[in-house]
């Protein structure tokens, strides 16, 4: 069994509703559009969890692609979904995430569509982002400190 253990810091930046958040040294500054409170910095952490399914989904295309037989030319992926802003705002008693997340894979390839379909669904399988969506992953609060 070869688990890896990720890890990732987010910390508040001084203004606003801005986080950076580091991982191996890459720093990502996330935010809140002006409308919601954030000063725009950066994108917000939807969708960034948007983004991170479908880099996932693309790297798993480009990794596999030859040995599953798709000659992939180029491959990107349109992604949409839907949140009740009022669960996040507490407005309402309705989930705050995601209720839906919808994608459109394109492929540029000489495959016939049935093989890119079946490539599709061997990626969807594949992607850890898309699995830690489509099933339930165990959150822990390991600690609380205060300083």
């Amino acid at each position: 069994m070869a688990v890896e253990t990720f890890k990732a810091v987010s910390k508040k930046l001084p203004e606003g509703l801005a986080v950076e958040s580091e991982v191996r040294g890459f720093k990502m500054v996330l935010d809140e559009p002006k409308e919601m409170g954030g000063t725009n910095k950066g994108m917000n952490p939807v969708e960034a969890l948007l983004c991170a399914l479908g880099s996932c989904q693309t790297i798993v295309a480009s990794a596999f692609a030859k040995a599953k037989g798709i000659n992939l030319q180029d491959f990107w992926v349109e992604l949409e979904g839907d949140i009740d802003l009022d669960g996040f705002m507490g407005k309402s008693d309705v989930r705050p995430g995601f209720q839906e997340i919808r994608f459109k894979m394109h492929m540029k390839t000489d495959a016939p569509k049935e093989k890119a379909e079946e490539f599709a669904k061997f990626i969807e399988k594949t992607c850890p982002v898309g699995d830690s969506l489509a099933n339930p992953v165990k959150l822990v609060l390991s600690d609380v400190i205060v300083e």
